[in-house]
């Protein structure tokens, strides 16, 4: 019989957690669904919870973010377990591994540089110890290291920011703007010609732009894009609680009124 006294322990912390995970992969008397996951079965599951963090945060739900860090944290530990199964590394190694980064990045901090720099200058000290790292490790290429499974958005943004890096930037945000009346009006011609694959070429670039610029003037487009979802949500939230007052729902109306009642609620309830 297994010991489960840490399994059961309320204040067992990040060793009782290593526990479950361990246990749960048993080959013999784990859980069947934990057993039968690998790395790329899990990684979905990884991004969505680290979505659920930024949506808690979003929020500001600190309750709620809790649970979404421990969701999270469940992950990086499935992951380890996974790689232990596999006799690659452990939960130990993983946390060695990032410990070690964060001292080898902060030499102002943890070694013999002087602290007070500019936060302009340590983020061009953190960005060349990161380039001598990438160098290290047999990445020579000014693209190379750009995860593919970022958001697309975000990666597009890291991809400009490694070009600019270089040189290959836009001098100021004018110039991108420019380029955006331009993208607009190959994306038009595109759809008025009629082939698919090019209308979502000329799409992405046009998306592409939009990247660069909210860069440019220093914006994550993937908060900008969440804010606008959540204001979308809340005014037809809104159209649907009129309609609702009239027994109605969205599909008994027409665009016409909810069209009206969507400039109403940005007027009359300020959403």
């Amino acid at each position: 019989m297994a010991d489960d006294t840490l399994i059961h322990d309320p204040d067992g912390g990040m060793a009782r957690l290593v526990e479950i995970m361990a246990r749960l992969r048993d080959p013999k008397t784990g859980c069947p669904w934990d057993i039968e996951q690998d790395f790329a079965s899990i990684a979905p599951y990884t991004i969505e919870e680290a979505y659920e963090v930024a949506d808690a945060i979003e929020r500001e739900d600190w309750d709620d973010l809790k649970g979404e860090l421990g969701d999270l944290l469940l992950q990086a530990v499935f992951h380890a377990q996974i790689a232990e199964d596999r006799g690659l590394f452990d939960i130990a190694a993983v946390a060695n591994a990032i410990s070690d980064k964060m001292v080898a990045r902060h030499p102002h901090v943890f070694g013999e540089e002087n602290r007070e720099k500019s936060a302009e200058q340590q983020t061009r000290d953190w960005e060349a110890v990161k380039a001598a790292e990438r160098a290290a490790s047999g990445e020579t290429g000014t693209l190379d290291g750009v995860a593919l499974g970022l958001p697309a958005l975000l990666r597009a943004v890291k991809l400009q920011k490694r070009a600019a890096r270089v040189g290959f930037d836009w001098p100021e945000s004018s110039h991108v703007l420019k380029k955006i009346r331009e993208e607009v009006e190959e994306l038009h011609e595109a759809a008025e010609g009629g082939d698919p694959d090019h209308v979502e070429e000329e799409f992405g670039d046009l998306l592409f732009v939009m990247a660069n610029l909210a860069r440019h003037m220093k914006l994550c487009p993937e908060t900008a894009l969440r804010r606008a979802n959540a204001k979308f949500t809340r005014r037809f939230r809104w159209i649907e609680a009129r309609l609702a007052e009239d027994g109605r729902r969205p599909e008994d109306s027409d665009l016409a009124e909810m069209d009206a009642l969507w400039n109403a609620a940005k007027r009359e309830a300020n959403l």
